[in-house]
């Protein structure tokens, strides 16, 4: 009989002794009645991971027994005592292969919703034979025929915080001065207990476990997790230590918290410094506090400038500057544990060729025989010259329509006239259009608006209009072609700048673009990639089914320096990629043929690398390029600059390949059923 456990205990932290979870009695829940056919399977599998406290083993498969990949019919399983092993015994059908997978996951103890905390992302899954003479599976978690995959998971109901430390953010005084920082964060409940009847009480009663004796604190019902981007160790979340993570000058350090009424949950930061004169073992002292509630953390993201308060004192002590990014969940009926391509990358995917903007861009050229960028007809032009992938812009009209443009700003014709002067134009941000706006207007491009020059007299060909929406070129481009789909961002320059000011709820607009992809993307390759890091989060834990890759300028002079480190140079893009488990990092080839070793330095990482810039718009640099071993180059003009002998998507030709094996196997068993009927008919057994 399956079974559903009911957390009791709610510790917000995931490291520590596996021996503190703690259980309600099991809570039964409507199984699925033992048919004739069935037999019972004993599953159990090895975790050489550390399974932390609030988390559970468990099972999803392709029958109704192991929830039919759904993540809330999932099958728990239960710890074989001191031991790494897992163990469920359950009824499966007998008549066909069952295929499964295991996942680490928590429940929520309000609505008993699953979080997948890990899970076995493996294209082919693990499966049981069909009427086999063994009734038990013995596996290792994430391994498969001797390849590891374990991925994190995707968000149901809960919501990220992440909290980041960035540009030296710590001004203190006194002793703490010039002093290494050590920060920790730590999720509080704010729901009111009997004992405590407002906030302030119970944030009184709750400074920390740490600094204040007999501490009554509640903790929430979180995951806690952080990871530093310029240390030498390797770039991944893991769970706080007691005393919290160093803060070294130009480091990054980011906080990941998962929480699940986010509405409830104040967040705690210490910070600590340890004395020179200190022993090993004596602790840290502590230098002073600050509480962040929850009303501060309405928005998609913001900058916080917080007081710190001595801890011994309780007088102001200095300032601390937070970067929070909050991330909701999408739509989780929409993703399942069957599969996930967040990060596969076929090994024979190398030195694939993306048109830039379709076939190029056109307004910066003087070639009058260009087709417009980002058009309908631009993208076919490049998939009918053998583009493997063909890469675009992406942003939203003012009604939330995804639309694909690349700059932020348009002009637009007051009056229609034959001759165009200085007052025709006026130029909008395109986010202030809406689709109908943008379709019936007289717009120019940026380019056009500036130079007062019409670049382009197409507006009687339909496929060549500017504004085609991202749902419009998932329905008109060939389906094998893939898609490297860009989500333009409004950048923060390091001088606190921004591209454009206008800007959309990030949460809302990240949600928009993949409303559309899952909707018309079908069985499309679709990669996304962006500038901004935080949106590249987003992408990666709003959904489960496809990559999300870094853009990088790298380290340059040619373009300005944002605001956010981890967008300033190769390696500092590496290390968010993999914190993150971002598919790669798309990045700038000027930066890449000045240092070589970079690319090789990402492949180490594990990760996929793409290259952008004018630099690849040569065919000798992009013969070049592959040899360095990218996985893609990303360039103008496919029909000019191409290195194909054949002009074929790589894509397409996979899907001959596969055809011609489904059908070659086709014959084999119809040979097969055909030798068998004759050996049947002459009461020939063997023949």
């Amino acid at each position: 009989m399956q079974r559903w456990w009911y957390i009791d205990d709610t510790s917000r932290t995931t490291n520590g002794n596996d021996d503190q979870q703690k259980f309600s009695t099991p809570r039964s829940r409507t199984s699925t009645p033992r048919q004739l056919d069935d037999r019972k399977w004993t599953f159990k599998v090895h975790t050489p991971i550390q399974i932390g406290n609030n988390e559970i083993v468990a099972i999803a498969g392709d029958c109704e027994q192991l929830g039919n990949w759904k993540p809330n019919d999932v099958f728990l399983m239960e710890r074989v005592e001191g031991s790494d092993i897992w163990a469920a015994v359950v009824d499966i059908p007998s008549q066909r292969v069952i295929n499964y997978r295991y996942l680490i996951c928590a429940i929520d103890p309000a609505t008993q919703t699953v979080h997948v905390r890990q899970w076995e992302t493996h294209i082919t899954p693990r499966n049981i034979p069909s009427n086999t003479d063994t009734l038990e599976s013995f596996d290792t978690f994430g391994d498969i025929g001797g390849l590891h995959k374990v991925d994190r998971g995707w968000l149901t109901n809960e919501t990220i915080f992440q909290f980041s430390f960035y540009n030296n953010p710590f001004m203190l005084t006194g002793k703490a001065k010039n002093k290494l920082i050590y920060v920790k964060l730590t999720p509080m409940n704010l729901r009111v207990s009997s004992e405590a009847q407002d906030i302030a009480a119970v944030l009184e009663e709750s400074l920390s476990n740490d600094t204040r004796e007999n501490g009554t604190e509640q903790p929430a019902y979180a995951f806690t997790e952080c990871v530093s981007l310029r240390s030498d160790d390797e770039a991944k979340l893991e769970p706080l230590s007691q005393f919290g993570r160093a803060y070294h000058p130009d480091d990054i350090l980011i906080f990941h918290v998962t929480v699940t009424e986010p509405e409830n949950v104040a967040y705690l930061i210490d910070l600590y410094t340890y004395s020179s004169r200190a022993c090993q073992e004596e602790p840290p002292r502590h230098v002073g506090y600050h509480y962040i509630l929850p009303n501060l953390l309405k928005k998609s993201e913001g900058q916080l400038d917080l007081p710190v308060t001595c801890a011994s004192k309780h007088r102001p002590l200095g300032m601390m500057r937070v970067e929070y990014l909050k991330i909701t969940p999408f739509c989780p009926q929409k993703m399942n544990l069957k599969t996930s391509y967040v990060r596969h990358w076929n090994p024979k995917w190398k030195g694939l060729e993306i048109g830039h903007r379709g076939s190029g861009t056109s307004f910066k050229s003087k070639d009058g025989n260009l087709i417009r960028e980002n058009t309908i007809a631009s993208l076919k032009k490049a998939c009918a010259h053998g583009a493997d992938m063909v890469e675009f812009d992406v942003q939203l009209s003012k009604d939330l329509v995804p639309v694909i443009y690349h700059d932020f700003s348009v002009y637009v014709c007051l009056k229609r006239k034959k001759q165009i002067d200085t007052n025709d134009m006026l130029e909008l941000p395109m986010g202030e259009l809406t689709l109908e706006q943008l379709n019936n207007l007289k717009v120019y491009h940026v380019e056009e608006g500036k130079s007062r020059e019409p670049r382009f007299f197409d507006e009687d060909l339909e496929e060549h209009q500017p504004f085609p929406t991202l749902a419009k070129a998932l329905e008109a481009i060939d389906p094998h072609v893939g898609f490297n789909v860009e989500v333009k961002w409004s950048m923060r320059y390091s001088d606190g700048t921004r591209e454009t000011n206008y800007v959309t709820d990030k949460n809302l607009y990240v949600d928009c673009i993949l409303d559309v992809v899952l909707n018309y993307a079908g069985n499309r390759r679709i990669v996304f990639s962006c500038f901004d890091p935080d949106i590249c989060t987003m992408l990666r834990f709003k959904q489960n089914l496809y990559p999300v890759m870094f853009l990088t300028c790298g380290d340059t002079a040619k373009y300005p320096k944002y605001y956010d480190p981890r967008c300033n140079s190769h390696g500092n893009a590496i290390k968010n990629a993999c914190a993150m488990e971002l598919l790669g990092i798309v990045g700038n080839s000027e930066d890449l043929l000045r240092k070589q070793e970079s690319i090789q330095q990402t492949i180490d990482n594990g990760l996929i690398i793409f290259c952008w810039g004018e630099e690849n718009n040569c065919s000798n640099t992009i013969r070049h390029l592959k040899n360095l071993g990218l996985h893609a180059i990303i360039y103008d003009k496919m029909d000019v600059f191409s290195t194909k002998e054949r002009k074929e998507n790589i894509f397409l030709l996979e899907a001959r390949e596969s055809e011609k094996e489904i059908l070659q196997n086709l014959h084999e068993e119809k040979k097969k059923d055909i030798l068998d009927k004759l050996a049947s008919d002459s009461g020939i057994k063997d023949l």
